[in-house]
């Protein structure tokens, strides 16, 4: 566990309170639209000694994330249920009409990085959107960022028992006291939103869906670690001076959000 993730979370959390707090669903469509085309074009430059990503193509769906509460729902929905095959059609037309200029491995690539990126990070504005959704996405920050910190602090002090090479700074020990840490915040926040907002949130529940986003967002960031260390990076950018770039700062963030969408949908 990097310190940067402690203090990136100590400068990010402002910002991000910022616009879900005070923009409207609109703002937050265009700030994740944004957030998505940063992330995405740090992802395909790390493939740039190996690959060439059809990088315009991410770019447009990115962008397409701004516009998801513009469009009816129901031509949404309809529209998501061709997305892959649209997609895929579109990828291999570029390897045709370009001559096969790019590769396959480039196609993979590519869709890899709008699977990985796009469809994942497109919950959090879906689910700040549904009923109570402005109180229920903060759970996944409060779960991300929480882990984060709890395994950080905890592996610093204890963590003898490595987890995996793929990222060797962190334990076992920290892994699972972020998963503790994580409960503990949720059921904090929660106690407070059912007070202030009157909802009637499961204690319960929440227990288990902290427990189950706190374990996929160390997985996020085992996966992001793994990318890195396949094409022998240690940051996505230097987008935050000291801090690494924006995928490096959200990877655990964006990786638990669909799951979150679902399991918070239930109430």
């Amino acid at each position: 566990m990097n310190i940067k993730r402690f203090t990136s979370a100590l400068i990010g959390l402002p910002l991000v309170a910022l616009v879900l707090i005070f923009g409207n669903q609109y703002v937050i469509d265009i700030s994740f639209s944004i957030i998505a085309v940063l992330s995405l074009n740090e992802f395909y430059n790390a493939f740039k000694q190996t690959s060439k990503p059809m990088k315009w193509i991410g770019y447009v769906f990115a962008i397409a994330i701004a516009f998801i509460h513009v469009i009816p729902t129901a031509y949404t929905k309809n529209s998501l249920q061709l997305l892959v095959p649209n997609l895929i059609t579109i990828l291999f037309l570029v390897i045709v009409v370009t001559d096969m200029k790019y590769t396959i491995k480039d196609m993979a690539i590519t869709l890899l990085g709008i699977a990985y990126i796009l469809g994942f990070i497109v919950f959090i504005p879906l689910l700040r959107g549904i009923e109570n959704g402005s109180y229920f996405v903060w759970y996944i920050i409060v779960i991300a960022w929480g882990t984060d910190i709890f395994a950080y602090l905890v592996g610093k002090k204890f963590g003898k028992h490595k987890f995996s090479k793929i990222s060797p700074n962190k334990s076992i020990e920290g892994c699972v006291a972020g998963i503790i840490g994580a409960i503990l915040i949720s059921l904090l926040y929660t106690l407070v939103i059912n007070y202030i907002a009157k909802l009637n949130i499961s204690y319960m529940y929440i227990l288990f869906v902290s427990w189950a986003l706190s374990i996929l967002s160390q997985i996020g960031d085992f996966a992001a670690s793994s990318i890195k260390r396949y094409v022998g990076i240690k940051d996505f950018s230097n987008l935050i001076p000291g801090h690494g770039g924006m995928l490096d700062r959200i990877d655990s963030v964006i990786f638990i959000a669909p799951f979150a969408y679902f399991l918070l949908n239930i109430l």
